[in-house]
């Protein structure tokens, strides 16, 4: 899949460098180019952009200001113009036609805005008005952030999730249907799951996938990551398939997020078993296979604006976008030349030449569950639901079934040894996988506990096991 960042473009671009060099130029109107209030050098409304600032800026030139939701020097294209639609469905169309098998979206909710240019209301007026997209998500600021840039703080009604924007995705849509077995995932930034699933569209005929960004954020607590989920599967529209995600290039590594060290290895391994046990398409973020952790790099070395603004408050996202870790050797191995970001830390030990000789590693373990899920067809296409078999705040629990198999997860997010209670009927359980490396191994299952920070997978049987060995 490749990455298709189409709602805005580079200030660099030949498009833009056309759009801007005249009113009068073919292409002014394939970005958003407004006249300032007042005498000309006013902002045209109050929107701000996704990082800080107004997203407004004023072009000499041309004497307008463009519209960029993110930095300057990405300006937004104009997607109420035909002309831009039918200019990306072409880019789509030559991918395709070199055998891509589909696109992730960036942050399509932001691809249309008012018509009339409305102001945002301001953030504290919220729950005046009908629910919408913050002013930011998460995946961008901290707290800290928030309460700095209080200018910053509004709803964004205008410039976001506009109706227009299903339009444009069921067009792209129909492109992609043009193409038997491509897919799409969207990157539908919201804090509301219904307004993130609404980008499937009404008859399933809009983004394939929208990946669910609420685990990132979740406590280390079973029935959050529970409540998450159940809500999400409730959400969904009937048909549709979900897509999960535990980290990205915005937020920090789960290997550090979850506590770092060892606390961190042994909860990233269970957290490898829900994302690969799920239903749905589960997404890897690169280095997560290692269990990567997030680098901690000085001021100096900052790539990312939010880093270099808001520093020591906010370090910014290049913590988690430091390079693959392939060796112990000289830049990890990614490159013979000094890369864009230092590598991260523990090269010697996280890297995947190393992983890759270990059969207690965690690369070892991901290869283990892909391999499950690959091979188990209710891994694959298995219905699920969460079930209780202990105590809901430390152990999340859930089924996957088909007509042809059943599997049971039972994940301790505890740091205390926690009791199972498997349903009493006339089936057997096996132990097909742990997280764990306390000497348990797959067989039959007769001690419904869970070790701390341990997961399982449990096979429901239909066959009588006798005489087996029940330590």
């Amino acid at each position: 899949m490749l990455d298709l960042v189409v709602n805005h473009t580079s200030y660099l671009h030949p498009w833009f460098q056309e759009s801007r060099s005249s009113r009068s130029n073919p292409r002014r109107d394939w970005y958003i180019w407004r006249d300032g209030k007042g005498e000309g050098r006013k902002t045209p409304n109050n929107w701000r952009n996704n990082f800080f600032g107004s997203a407004w800026t004023f072009d000499e030139k041309s004497g307008q200001y463009y519209l960029h939701s993110f930095l300057k020097e990405q300006p937004d294209l104009n997607w109420r113009n035909p002309q831009v639609r039918v200019a990306v469905a072409e880019i789509m169309r030559f991918w395709l036609e070199r055998g891509v098998d589909g696109f992730r979206l960036d942050v399509p909710h932001t691809y249309c805005k008012d018509k009339y240019f409305r102001d945002n209301p301001p953030f504290f007026q919220r729950e005046k008005i009908e629910k919408g997209p913050r002013f930011s998500d998460r995946l961008f600021m901290s707290n800290v952030m928030k309460l700095l840039s209080l200018p910053e703080l509004q709803v964004r009604k205008y410039n976001q999730h506009q109706p227009e924007t299903h339009e444009v995705l069921r067009l792209l849509r129909t492109v992609l249907d043009d193409y038997p077995g491509v897919t799409s995932v969207g990157e539908i930034i919201d804090d509301d799951p219904a307004r993130i699933a609404s980008y499937y569209g009404v008859n399933n005929d809009e983004l394939h996938m929208n990946f669910y960004f609420e685990l990132l954020h979740c406590r280390w607590k079973a029935g959050a990551f529970r409540r998450s989920i159940d809500r999400w599967e409730q959400i969904l529209p009937e048909g549709t398939w979900p897509a999960y995600a535990l980290s990205n290039h915005d937020v920090v590594r789960a290997a550090s997020r979850y506590g770092g060290g060892l606390k961190g290895k042994k909860r990233v391994r269970l957290l490898a078993m829900l994302l690969l046990t799920l239903r749905g398409t589960p997404f890897l973020y690169y280095g997560e296979e290692i269990a990567m952790q997030e680098a901690k790099l000085p001021k100096d070395m900052l790539k990312d604006p939010i880093g270099r603004r808001w520093y020591p408050l906010h370090q910014g996202r290049d913590g988690c976008r430091t390079p693959m870790q392939w060796n112990g050797e000289a830049n990890a191995g990614f490159s013979l030349v000094e890369p864009w970001l230092p590598v991260g830390l523990n090269i010697s030990r996280r890297n995947v030449a190393d992983q890759e000789k270990d059969p207690q590693s965690h690369l070892s373990f991901i290869k283990q569950l892909i391999h499950l899920r690959k091979s188990l067809p209710v891994l694959q296409v298995g219905d699920y639901k969460s079930v209780d078999l202990g105590s809901p705040e430390n152990v999340y629990c859930f089924r996957r079934q088909t007509t042809q198999g059943k599997l049971l997860i039972c994940l301790n997010f505890s740091s205390r040894w926690q009791e199972i209670r498997l349903p009493q009927s006339n089936k057997q359980y096996r132990l097909v996988l742990s997280t764990g490396l306390n000497g348990r191994t797959s067989g039959p299952f007769f001690k419904p506990f869970l070790y701390p920070d341990e997961g399982i997978i449990v096979e429901e049987t239909q066959e009588h096991i006798d005489g087996a060995d029940k330590k």
